[in-house]
Protein backbone atom coordinates (compact mmCIF):
# COMPACT_ATOMS: atom_id res chain seq x y z
CA UNK A 1 0.00 0.00 0.00
CA UNK A 2 1.38 3.39 -1.00
CA UNK A 3 1.97 5.78 1.88
CA UNK A 4 0.26 9.16 1.95
CA UNK A 5 2.43 12.01 0.67
CA UNK A 6 4.02 14.15 3.35
CA UNK A 7 2.63 17.69 3.69
CA UNK A 8 4.70 20.32 1.95
CA UNK A 9 7.19 21.99 4.28
CA UNK A 10 7.29 25.74 3.86
CA UNK A 11 10.44 27.54 2.75
CA UNK A 12 11.10 31.24 2.33
CA UNK A 13 14.07 33.57 1.86
CA UNK A 14 14.94 35.46 5.01
CA UNK A 15 17.24 38.43 5.55
CA UNK A 16 18.51 39.50 8.97
CA UNK A 17 20.16 42.90 8.72
CA UNK A 18 21.15 45.70 11.09
CA UNK A 19 23.71 48.54 11.17
CA UNK A 20 26.52 48.00 13.68
CA UNK A 21 27.94 51.30 14.94
CA UNK A 22 31.18 51.43 16.90
CA UNK A 23 33.63 54.08 18.02
CA UNK A 24 37.34 53.74 17.32
CA UNK A 25 40.25 53.97 19.72
CA UNK A 26 43.47 55.75 18.75
CA UNK A 27 45.00 52.70 17.03
CA UNK A 28 42.01 51.75 14.86
CA UNK A 29 41.31 55.39 14.14
CA UNK A 30 44.85 55.88 12.83
CA UNK A 31 44.69 52.66 10.79
CA UNK A 32 41.44 53.53 8.98
CA UNK A 33 42.32 57.18 8.52
CA UNK A 34 45.66 56.05 7.09
CA UNK A 35 43.88 53.89 4.51
CA UNK A 36 41.95 56.96 3.42
CA UNK A 37 45.33 58.65 2.86
CA UNK A 38 46.80 55.58 1.08
CA UNK A 39 48.97 54.75 4.07
CA UNK A 40 49.01 51.35 5.79
CA UNK A 41 49.82 51.41 9.48
CA UNK A 42 50.68 48.60 11.83
CA UNK A 43 51.56 48.53 15.49
CA UNK A 44 54.85 47.36 17.00
CA UNK A 45 54.91 45.09 20.06
CA UNK A 46 57.51 45.26 22.83
CA UNK A 47 59.35 42.27 21.36
CA UNK A 48 59.63 43.99 17.97
CA UNK A 49 56.84 42.33 15.98
CA UNK A 50 54.75 44.50 13.65
CA UNK A 51 51.07 43.57 13.56
CA UNK A 52 48.93 44.44 10.53
CA UNK A 53 46.02 45.04 10.89
CA UNK A 54 46.96 46.71 14.18
CA UNK A 55 45.40 45.82 17.52
CA UNK A 56 45.40 47.73 20.78
CA UNK A 57 46.61 44.85 22.96
CA UNK A 58 49.36 42.32 22.30
CA UNK A 59 47.61 38.98 21.58
CA UNK A 60 50.50 37.14 23.31
CA UNK A 61 51.21 39.25 26.41
CA UNK A 62 47.99 41.36 26.58
CA UNK A 63 50.17 44.48 26.92
CA UNK A 64 48.68 47.71 25.61
CA UNK A 65 50.46 48.73 22.42
CA UNK A 66 50.34 52.14 20.76
CA UNK A 67 53.60 52.45 18.74
CA UNK A 68 52.45 52.88 15.14
CA UNK A 69 54.62 52.07 12.13
CA UNK A 70 54.06 52.48 8.42
CA UNK A 71 54.44 49.35 6.29
CA UNK A 72 54.63 48.89 2.56
CA UNK A 73 51.77 48.78 0.07
CA UNK A 74 53.43 45.69 -1.44
CA UNK A 75 53.71 42.25 0.05
CA UNK A 76 53.79 38.48 -0.33
CA UNK A 77 50.93 35.97 -0.48
CA UNK A 78 51.24 33.47 2.37
CA UNK A 79 48.15 31.39 1.51
CA UNK A 80 45.03 31.66 -0.63
CA UNK A 81 41.67 30.16 -1.64
CA UNK A 82 39.76 30.60 -4.89
CA UNK A 83 36.30 32.19 -4.83
CA UNK A 84 34.57 31.05 -8.00
CA UNK A 85 31.22 32.70 -7.24
CA UNK A 86 31.42 36.11 -5.50
CA UNK A 87 28.51 37.08 -3.29
CA UNK A 88 26.77 40.40 -2.77
CA UNK A 89 28.98 42.90 -0.96
CA UNK A 90 32.28 41.12 -1.61
CA UNK A 91 35.23 43.17 -2.93
CA UNK A 92 34.95 42.03 -6.57
CA UNK A 93 31.99 40.92 -8.68
CA UNK A 94 34.09 38.53 -10.80
CA UNK A 95 35.83 35.36 -9.53
CA UNK A 96 38.87 36.18 -7.39
CA UNK A 97 41.20 34.74 -4.78
CA UNK A 98 40.98 35.33 -1.07
CA UNK A 99 44.57 35.86 0.05
CA UNK A 100 46.54 36.40 3.22
CA UNK A 101 49.19 38.98 2.40
CA UNK A 102 52.18 39.77 4.59
CA UNK A 103 52.89 43.37 3.69
CA UNK A 104 56.52 44.43 3.52
CA UNK A 105 57.60 45.38 7.02
CA UNK A 106 54.80 43.40 8.73
CA UNK A 107 55.01 40.16 10.69
CA UNK A 108 51.36 39.17 10.32
CA UNK A 109 49.14 38.79 7.26
CA UNK A 110 46.17 40.86 6.07
CA UNK A 111 43.11 39.15 4.51
CA UNK A 112 41.78 40.66 1.30
CA UNK A 113 40.87 39.89 -2.32
CA UNK A 114 43.37 39.35 -5.14
CA UNK A 115 42.26 40.23 -8.66
CA UNK A 116 43.72 37.62 -11.05
CA UNK A 117 42.50 35.83 -14.14
CA UNK A 118 42.09 32.42 -12.54
CA UNK A 119 43.34 30.01 -9.87
CA UNK A 120 46.33 29.07 -12.06
CA UNK A 121 47.54 32.66 -11.74
CA UNK A 122 47.77 32.49 -7.92
CA UNK A 123 50.54 30.92 -5.88
CA UNK A 124 51.88 31.11 -2.37
CA UNK A 125 54.90 33.41 -2.36
CA UNK A 126 53.75 35.61 -5.25
CA UNK A 127 54.36 39.34 -4.93
CA UNK A 128 51.33 41.64 -4.86
CA UNK A 129 50.49 45.28 -4.23
CA UNK A 130 47.48 47.25 -3.06
CA UNK A 131 45.05 48.60 -5.62
CA UNK A 132 43.53 51.62 -3.91
CA UNK A 133 39.86 52.52 -4.31
CA UNK A 134 39.21 55.64 -6.37
CA UNK A 135 37.12 57.13 -3.55
CA UNK A 136 38.30 56.47 0.00
CA UNK A 137 36.36 57.15 3.19
CA UNK A 138 38.41 55.57 5.96
CA UNK A 139 37.38 51.92 5.76
CA UNK A 140 38.99 48.58 4.88
CA UNK A 141 37.26 48.90 1.48
CA UNK A 142 39.67 51.77 0.73
CA UNK A 143 41.85 48.84 -0.33
CA UNK A 144 39.87 47.84 -3.41
CA UNK A 145 41.88 44.61 -3.72
CA UNK A 146 45.40 43.34 -4.34
CA UNK A 147 46.94 42.81 -7.75
CA UNK A 148 50.01 40.97 -9.02
CA UNK A 149 53.23 42.96 -8.81
CA UNK A 150 56.64 42.30 -10.36
CA UNK A 151 58.64 45.16 -8.80
CA UNK A 152 61.23 44.91 -6.05
CA UNK A 153 60.58 48.11 -4.06
CA UNK A 154 58.95 47.79 -0.66
CA UNK A 155 57.59 51.31 -0.25
CA UNK A 156 57.64 53.33 2.96
CA UNK A 157 58.49 51.39 6.13
CA UNK A 158 59.18 53.07 9.47
CA UNK A 159 57.77 54.83 12.51
CA UNK A 160 54.63 56.94 12.05
CA UNK A 161 52.91 59.40 14.39
CA UNK A 162 49.44 58.21 13.41
CA UNK A 163 48.34 61.83 13.15
CA UNK A 164 46.15 62.90 10.24
CA UNK A 165 43.80 65.79 9.66
CA UNK A 166 40.10 64.98 10.17
CA UNK A 167 40.65 61.51 11.67
CA UNK A 168 38.00 58.81 11.39
CA UNK A 169 36.54 58.29 14.86
CA UNK A 170 33.72 55.82 14.21
CA UNK A 171 32.35 53.39 11.66
CA UNK A 172 28.98 51.92 10.73
CA UNK A 173 29.12 48.37 9.38
CA UNK A 174 26.01 46.75 7.90
CA UNK A 175 25.68 43.24 9.30
CA UNK A 176 23.53 41.07 7.03
CA UNK A 177 22.66 37.39 6.81
CA UNK A 178 20.76 35.99 3.81
CA UNK A 179 19.42 32.47 4.05
CA UNK A 180 16.48 30.23 3.23
CA UNK A 181 14.38 29.37 6.26
CA UNK A 182 12.48 26.07 6.46
CA UNK A 183 10.27 25.96 9.58
CA UNK A 184 9.91 22.17 9.56
CA UNK A 185 6.87 19.94 9.88
CA UNK A 186 5.55 21.23 13.21
CA UNK A 187 5.89 24.94 12.50
CA UNK A 188 4.62 24.53 8.94
CA UNK A 189 1.36 23.16 10.38
CA UNK A 190 1.31 26.03 12.89
CA UNK A 191 1.77 28.68 10.18
CA UNK A 192 -0.85 27.11 7.90
CA UNK A 193 -3.34 27.02 10.80
CA UNK A 194 -2.72 30.73 11.43
CA UNK A 195 -3.78 31.44 7.84
CA UNK A 196 -7.18 30.01 8.87
CA UNK A 197 -7.18 32.17 12.02
CA UNK A 198 -6.51 29.18 14.24
CA UNK A 199 -3.66 28.51 16.66
CA UNK A 200 -2.42 24.95 17.04
CA UNK A 201 0.19 23.44 19.32
CA UNK A 202 1.47 19.91 19.87
CA UNK A 203 0.96 17.78 22.97
CA UNK A 204 3.84 15.88 24.53
CA UNK A 205 2.94 12.18 24.87
CA UNK A 206 4.93 12.02 28.10
CA UNK A 207 4.19 15.12 30.22
CA UNK A 208 0.94 15.95 28.32
CA UNK A 209 1.85 19.62 28.03
CA UNK A 210 0.79 21.56 24.91
CA UNK A 211 3.49 23.74 23.38
CA UNK A 212 2.79 26.76 21.15
CA UNK A 213 4.42 27.38 18.74
CA UNK A 214 5.26 23.68 18.34
CA UNK A 215 8.85 22.63 17.67
CA UNK A 216 8.30 18.95 16.91
CA UNK A 217 9.73 17.86 20.26
CA UNK A 218 8.95 18.51 23.91
CA UNK A 219 11.52 20.96 25.37
CA UNK A 220 11.11 19.35 28.79
CA UNK A 221 11.02 15.61 28.03
CA UNK A 222 12.94 15.64 24.75
CA UNK A 223 10.49 13.27 23.05
CA UNK A 224 8.93 13.81 19.63
CA UNK A 225 5.52 15.46 19.49
CA UNK A 226 2.94 14.90 16.75
CA UNK A 227 -0.57 15.23 18.23
CA UNK A 228 -1.93 18.64 17.26
CA UNK A 229 -4.16 20.59 19.64
CA UNK A 230 -6.05 23.77 18.85
CA UNK A 231 -5.67 26.35 21.63
CA UNK A 232 -7.11 29.79 22.37
CA UNK A 233 -8.16 31.95 20.75
CA UNK A 234 -8.40 33.77 24.09
CA UNK A 235 -5.61 33.94 26.60
CA UNK A 236 -4.13 35.60 29.67
CA UNK A 237 -1.35 38.18 29.94
CA UNK A 238 1.33 36.60 32.12
CA UNK A 239 3.88 39.43 31.98
CA UNK A 240 4.57 42.43 29.76
CA UNK A 241 6.79 45.39 28.98
CA UNK A 242 6.09 48.95 27.84
CA UNK A 243 8.03 49.91 24.68
CA UNK A 244 9.07 53.57 24.55
CA UNK A 245 11.55 53.51 21.65
CA UNK A 246 10.14 53.51 18.13
CA UNK A 247 11.61 50.83 15.89
CA UNK A 248 12.66 51.71 12.36
CA UNK A 249 10.08 50.76 9.69
CA UNK A 250 7.53 49.77 12.36
CA UNK A 251 4.36 51.85 12.01
CA UNK A 252 3.32 51.69 15.68
CA UNK A 253 3.25 54.77 17.86
CA UNK A 254 5.03 54.58 21.21
CA UNK A 255 4.44 53.82 23.95
CA UNK A 256 2.89 50.41 23.32
CA UNK A 257 2.82 47.13 25.20
CA UNK A 258 4.39 43.81 24.27
CA UNK A 259 3.26 40.89 26.39
CA UNK A 260 3.60 37.17 26.99
CA UNK A 261 0.18 35.60 26.51
CA UNK A 262 -0.80 32.13 27.70
CA UNK A 263 -3.49 31.01 25.29
CA UNK A 264 -6.24 28.89 26.82
CA UNK A 265 -5.15 25.25 26.63
CA UNK A 266 -1.45 26.04 26.04
CA UNK A 267 1.41 25.34 28.44
CA UNK A 268 3.79 27.89 26.98
CA UNK A 269 3.22 31.64 26.61
CA UNK A 270 3.79 33.36 23.26
CA UNK A 271 4.45 37.05 22.77
CA UNK A 272 2.28 39.63 21.02
CA UNK A 273 1.30 43.29 21.12
CA UNK A 274 -1.56 44.50 23.31
CA UNK A 275 -3.86 47.27 22.04
CA UNK A 276 -7.39 48.49 22.59
CA UNK A 277 -6.51 49.62 26.11
CA UNK A 278 -4.30 52.44 27.49
CA UNK A 279 -0.77 51.15 27.94
CA UNK A 280 -0.77 51.98 31.63
CA UNK A 281 -3.84 49.82 32.22
CA UNK A 282 -2.32 46.59 30.93
CA UNK A 283 -1.72 44.17 33.80
CA UNK A 284 -0.84 40.61 34.62
CA UNK A 285 -3.91 38.38 34.47
CA UNK A 286 -5.65 40.54 31.83
CA UNK A 287 -7.85 38.38 29.60
CA UNK A 288 -7.29 39.09 25.89
CA UNK A 289 -8.36 37.91 22.44
CA UNK A 290 -6.74 38.19 18.98
CA UNK A 291 -7.58 40.88 16.44
CA UNK A 292 -7.05 39.85 12.83
CA UNK A 293 -6.70 42.14 9.83
CA UNK A 294 -7.92 41.10 6.39
CA UNK A 295 -5.45 38.85 4.59
CA UNK A 296 -3.07 38.64 7.56
CA UNK A 297 -1.41 35.33 8.48
CA UNK A 298 -1.15 36.14 12.19
CA UNK A 299 -3.03 38.35 14.67
CA UNK A 300 -2.27 42.05 14.40
CA UNK A 301 -2.61 42.42 18.17
CA UNK A 302 -4.57 41.24 21.20
CA UNK A 303 -7.27 43.27 22.97
CA UNK A 304 -9.11 42.90 26.28
CA UNK A 305 -12.10 40.56 26.28
CA UNK A 306 -13.91 42.29 29.13
CA UNK A 307 -13.75 39.17 31.29
CA UNK A 308 -12.60 39.33 34.90
CA UNK A 309 -8.83 39.01 35.33
CA UNK A 310 -7.49 35.49 35.66
CA UNK A 311 -6.42 34.32 39.09
CA UNK A 312 -2.62 34.33 39.50
CA UNK A 313 -2.56 30.64 40.42
CA UNK A 314 -3.94 29.75 36.97
CA UNK A 315 -0.94 31.15 35.11
CA UNK A 316 1.90 31.45 37.62
CA UNK A 317 3.77 28.51 36.06
CA UNK A 318 3.88 30.41 32.74
CA UNK A 319 5.29 33.71 33.99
Amino acid sequence: MASAPSPEVLRAPLVVEFPFTRSLGPVQSAFLTGLRERTVLGVKTKDGRTLVPPVEYDPVTADEIRDLVEVGATGTVTTWAWNHEPRRGQPLDTPFAWVLVKLDGADTALLHALDVSGPDAVRTGMRVRIRWAAERTGAITDIACFEAYEGDDVGEVGAHSGEFSEPVTGIVAAARLDYTYAPGRAQTAYIKALSEQKTVGERCPSCRKVYVPPRGACPTCGVATAKRVEVGPRGTVTTYCIVNIKAKNLDIEVPYVYAHIALDGADLALHARIAGIPYDQVRMGLRVEPVWTEGARFPDHYRPTGEPDADYDTYKELV
